[in-house]
């Protein structure tokens, strides 16, 4: 059986990039080479869709093809550079292939231009901070949209995230464990834009934060300069620790919201002199590939983002094909304990 995965080997591109091309997606930057040369890989191999294919969806109802839309609240090399939204989007454009489902409009929120009108499609998956109200304005069928790492208080539509709040509350039982109780955070915003806005209408505290700052203040440890938050990323780990250096008396461990944050909070650090996790000890979020071959390898808690993907497409598949009552799906996450933390020696304690 021919899968995306061996016309990507032929093509020498990714799944990604080869799903994109075959479900038409014209906010994908590649040349139009590659396009036709991954369309002849895919004639000359044979490909069909497992929808053509036959699979365990069988009956009449599930064979029939709908047509979705795909909204995301990230630049295309935004989304390029964030392993994280790369592999929700994976996770949702496999499933698609898996069901009778053709992602045949892909926007980007924060530009200028008006969104168009989608009411022709079947739904919609939104992925990211989005304004509901920015998505009824195109859109009239709340109960065919699904959100992915973003929810709003009401609506009759449905939302996919992973248990971030439990996630970060295990991690923090689990320095205290490990007898940290200068415990510093490090994160960034949850921006909410528009659909067609370039302006962000909303800055939010990030989950991660919020259950941070209660379950220290609910122990006495919180304390509020060891907990800063900025940018997203590499740089934004970087400034942010470099901002917290400057200080004389420093945690001894800190949670930081995001694999690529706590990346570039471990360059601050190394520029500094101190070692992880001999002087600091440090555990994060996603998992992403890198994590594992970090020096140290960082503790991280493992995020199931293309399970979050693929479970949108099932959810909105539900909708399409009867369910009427909305639903949130929470997805545990998985503490991966590798080297970048110790039992605190407070070696650096104020």
């Amino acid at each position: 059986m021919i899968t995306i995965k061996d016309i990507a080997n032929k093509a020498n591109v990714s799944t990604a990039t080869v799903s994109r091309i075959l479900n038409n997606d014209q906010t994908l930057s590649v040349s139009e080479d590659t396009r036709k040369r991954v369309m002849e890989i895919k004639e000359e191999l044979n490909y069909k869709p497992s929808r053509q294919r036959g699979s365990k969806y069988s009956t009449s109802a599930e064979r029939q093809t709908y047509h979705i839309g795909l909204i995301s609240a990230l630049s295309q090399e935004d989304e390029i550079n964030d392993p994280y939204f790369l592999s929700v989007r994976l996770g949702i454009e496999l499933a698609c292939q898996q069901l009778s489902i053709n992602i045949a409009e892909t926007i980007r929120a924060g530009k200028a231009e008006k969104a168009p009108n989608l009411n022709h499609l079947d739904g919609l998956i939104v992925v990211g901070g989005i304004d509901r109200h920015s998505i009824n304005a195109i859109y009239s069928k709340d109960d065919h949209v699904v959100f992915v790492n973003h929810s709003e208080d009401n609506g009759s539509y449905d939302v996919v995230a992973a248990d971030l709040e439990k996630a970060t509350m295990e991690l923090i039982e689990w320095l205290l464990e490990l007898k940290h109780t200068e415990i510093g955070f490090i994160g960034g915003i949850d921006d909410i834009k528009r659909v067609d806005d370039e302006e962000i209408i909303l800055e939010a505290d990030d989950i991660r934060k919020r259950a941070f700052v209660r379950m220290m203040s609910e122990k006495g440890l919180y304390r509020e300069e060891n907990v800063l938050v900025g940018e997203w990323g590499p740089n934004g780990g970087y400034q942010l620790m470099k901002q917290r250096l400057e200080k004389e008396s420093f945690p001894s461990a800190f949670v930081i919201a995001s694999d690529p944050m706590a990346i570039g909070a471990q360059r601050a650090m190394h520029e500094a002199g101190l070692k992880v996790p001999d002087d600091v000890s440090l555990v994060s979020f996603d998992d992403i590939e890198a994590a594992e071959f970090l020096n140290p390898p960082l503790t991280t808690v493992k995020i199931h983002t293309d399970e979050m993907g693929k479970t949108a497409v099932k959810l909105l598949w539900d909708r399409l094909n009867g369910r009427k009552i909305s639903m949130k799906a929470t997805l545990g996450t998985e503490l991966i304990i590798r080297s970048s933390c110790r039992i605190n020696n407070n070696k650096l304690r104020g």
